[in-house]
């Protein structure tokens, strides 16, 4: 520890990548099943289902056995502590029984999985997203990416303007208008790495910094955005909340340049029950959401509001029922859809998401004390059940400084410490999310082994590993 109390440690970059490699090689030597079956996939593109699922910092991932609640265990019978939860899509908890149930019953007693005919669920689960996220008309898609490219369809077709507008280093899924950043000189280009655009992003979007009401102002003066898609707080560069008076900002700068506002609420339903839109009072005119709403089961939504829906269900002009560009044979399944409504209505409810909080409080709190304890310059941001160590203090404002404070090699060691310990954190990032199934017993676990970690890292460089 230093003796100096106010001081803030270095990292000593040469034992961080001893630990790394003592950590790597401890994988390789616990999960020989796991690395077996990864050598095997070969004919997967990239050996894995998706090709993300390669993002991991051991070097290979785990291969998933069985899964229930806050738990996973992989084929070499190793079981986690899941804080990752599917990055998201398990928020829920894995299997959760009504989910479980709900299926079972849609599958087996009533059959039929995709049958292009709604069932009641479908209308019950809009009623409810209506009841939660304060937009009355809802349709639905298989993930959030598909609502959101329809919801950016749709708001160009009402409005005649050709561009969408997204904060640096925004989440949207693929949507191809939202790969779009700030560059060093201050211009928008292409998010690096950005695969097979179909055309030039700066073309169809604009962009500004979160928490930025001038650049926001900027970049609508043009007059050519029909939306602004937008998370209500960052999350997939790192938790970045919003400043106060941002948000409502961003809702008068669209009213006044006759542009739509999209809260995509996929991540920070963490939130609340109504995700950020309720708990913080805001008035988008779309909501988009996916993931966690289906238990675990893939589903999509975007509700509007009601003059929206009547103006594009009032424009004859747009083939909203053929090939319009709005479709998805497997959207709003009856399996979906039973899926949702449970979730929503026996998983996901409001006292679930009072007690998930209340634990996130207690992680964010002791991961605090933790690095005030070994003097690191990090800091943690809170999103109601979700929380984030970040290798920056103050956090970060927005995407660019958040992406700019990564560190690589620590979440590396980090990770795999963790990982080879029984913690599985979100592997993109330093996120921990709860679901109801998530004890202050699990969140002492991590604040134990994190502590670990940090001490190992921290100590002087002569000390034996």
């Amino acid at each position: 520890m230093s003796t100096d109390p106010g001081a803030e440690r270095v990292i000593d970059r040469d034992r961080l990548r001893l630990l790394t490699g003592r950590e790597r090689a401890l994988f390789a030597e616990r999960n020989p099943r796991s690395a077996d079956a990864y050598a095997r996939a070969g004919h997967l593109f990239g050996r894995v289902p998706m090709t993300w699922m390669n993002k991991s910092a051991a070097g290979y991932p785990v291969y998933v056995d069985r899964a229930r609640g806050a738990r996973l265990s992989d084929v070499d019978g190793h079981e986690y502590v899941d804080f990752c939860l599917g990055d998201t899509a398990a928020m829920a908890g894995h299997s959760p029984a009504p989910v479980v149930e709900a299926v079972t019953r849609r599958l087996g007693e009533l059959g039929g999985a995709s049958t292009m005919l709604p069932t009641e669920d479908a209308a019950v689960v809009g009623a409810e997203l209506s009841r939660r996220f304060g937009v009355p008309e809802w349709s639905f898609a298989l993930t959030a990416t598909d609502a959101n490219r329809w919801a950016i369809r749709l708001l160009r077709a009402v409005t005649g303007r050709s561009r969408i507008l997204v904060n640096s280093y925004c989440y949207h899924g693929s949507v191809d208008e939202s790969l779009i950043v700030v560059g060093p000189d201050g211009r928008p280009r292409s998010r690096e790495g950005n695969v097979g655009a179909p055309s030039d992003v700066t073309l169809t979007s604009r962009v500004a910094e979160f928490n930025d009401l001038d650049g926001l102002a900027r970049e609508l003066a043009h007059g050519d955005v029909a939306a602004v898609l937008m998370e209500p707080a960052l999350t997939n560069i790192g938790i970045v909340l919003p400043e106060p008076g941002y948000l409502e900002g961003v809702r008068a700068l669209t009213r006044e340049h006759g542009t739509y506002l999209i809260n995509d609420e996929t991540h920070t339903f963490s939130a609340g029950p109504g995700g950020a839109t309720a708990a913080w009072g805001l008035e988008p005119d779309v909501v988009t959401i996916g993931k966690a709403i289906g238990g675990g089961v893939p589903v999509g939504a975007y509700g509007m509001s009601a003059e929206l829906a009547a103006d594009l269900l009032g424009r004859g002009d747009l083939d909203l029922i053929d090939m319009g560009g709005v479709g998805g044979t497997l959207a709003g399944n009856p399996v979906s859809m039973a899926a949702t409504r449970a979730t929503l209505e026996e998983v996901l409810t409001e006292a679930a998401f009072a007690g998930m909080i209340e634990v996130a409080t207690g992680f964010a709190d002791g991961v605090r004390k933790i690095i005030d304890r070994y003097a690191l310059p990090w800091s943690v941001s809170r999103l109601g059940a979700r929380v984030e160590y970040r290798f920056a203090s103050p956090a970060p404002r927005n995407g660019t400084a958040s992406a700019a404070s990564a560190d690589g090699e620590l979440e590396d060691y980090l990770h795999t410490y963790l990982l080879n310990r029984g913690i599985l954190l979100t592997p993109f990032h330093n996120m921990a999310l709860m679901c109801p199934a998530t004890t202050p017993e699990d969140v002492a676990r991590h604040h134990e082994v994190f502590d670990a970690a940090l001490g190992e890292l921290t100590r002087d460089a002569s000390s034996s590993t």
